[in-house]
């Protein structure tokens, strides 16, 4: 069935998507100049940071600002921040020790271009720049807005938000079946918690209350999981840039094992509509945030 994304135009939405993408790499591009006393670790990070992507979280956060009045320049670079470290998350991703991957984006991983050192020397130095930036006064003049986004950042990245999701995941590789709460619970921190964070980043440059947007967060975070988890069975490598079907492969619970494909397709749109009845306070002015949560259940890659 083709969806239609809310009241936005597909190509008004795709365009707008496109656009935040382009500004967040000229920012990523000026922010880390092929200049310093470790060139090849800069390399190494644009190769990380500004290669091929849909950019979709930075554009989270440029469009929750909008909500808000927030100056564009100060969503970009807290955009910025956030790309840089859900890089870093994608490059110690890849690595043997974890998921073992060649391909991301339809480039070989990083690791795989240079070298194993270099891409977790790369992977740390992404993620302690993202703090590096976050705290620049241009990002706000408000040092306690700053304050709160670092903190903020730095919770959805650690133990209990990405990494420690990324650790519950490969303790499910040992055979161990979970139980559907469970892998919602792994992938509201594995996944869901960088989401979370880009939607609520506009309330907190606007000092507004962040709780509807972090409930649309969570519901896009696990549609994302989901719409990653049927592509991840019904692509192909060569489409979707990156490896398929390895999850099942080492024996972790999907939600298509978990619900079956049309189950997991039902569960993805009601989430949808969870984030529809999250965004009702803002009314049509955040048409383009619904629309891009029928974009991550309709992507293709």
């Amino acid at each position: 069935m083709e969806r239609v994304l809310a009241s936005i135009p597909p190509d008004r939405f795709e365009n707008s998507l496109a656009a935040a993408a382009s500004a967040t790499e000229a920012l990523l591009d000026r922010l880390l100049p092929e200049t310093g006393p470790a060139p090849r670790l800069v390399k190494a990070m644009r190769y990380a940071a500004l290669g091929p992507g849909k950019r979709l979280r930075p554009f989270l956060v440029i469009e929750s600002s909008r909500l808000f009045g927030v100056p564009e320049a100060r969503a970009l670079a807290v955009g910025a921040a956030l790309e840089c470290l859900h890089c870093y998350s994608l490059v110690h991703d890849d690595l043997p020790a974890m998921d073992d991957d060649d391909l991301r984006r339809g480039r070989p991983t990083l690791h795989r271009a240079f070298d194993e050192a270099t891409a977790i020397l790369a992977g740390d130095a992404l993620l302690t720049f993202a703090f590096e930036i976050l705290s620049r006064p241009e990002v706000h003049p408000d040092a306690e807005v700053r304050v709160k986004l670092i903190g903020e950042l730095a919770r959805a990245a650690g133990k209990d938000g990405m990494a420690g999701g990324q650790m519950l995941d490969l303790e499910a590789e040992d055979g161990r079946k979970l139980e559907l709460e469970q892998v919602l619970t792994l992938q509201a921190m594995k996944t869901g918690a960088l989401f979370r964070f880009a939607a609520t980043a506009g309330a907190m440059l606007g000092g507004a209350d962040p709780v509807p947007l972090g409930a649309y967060g969570r519901a896009i975070g696990l549609a994302f999981q989901i719409a990653d988890d049927l592509l991840d069975v019904s692509s192909s490598a060569a489409a979707l840039g990156k490896a398929t079907q390895k999850d099942h492969a080492r024996g972790k619970a999907t939600f298509v094992d978990l619900l079956g494909e049309a189950g997991a397709r039902r569960r993805a749109d009601e989430l949808v509509a969870e984030a529809d009845v999250a965004l009702a306070p803002y009314g049509a002015r955040s048409n383009m945030l619904r629309a891009a949560a029928r974009f991550i259940i309709g992507r293709r890659k």
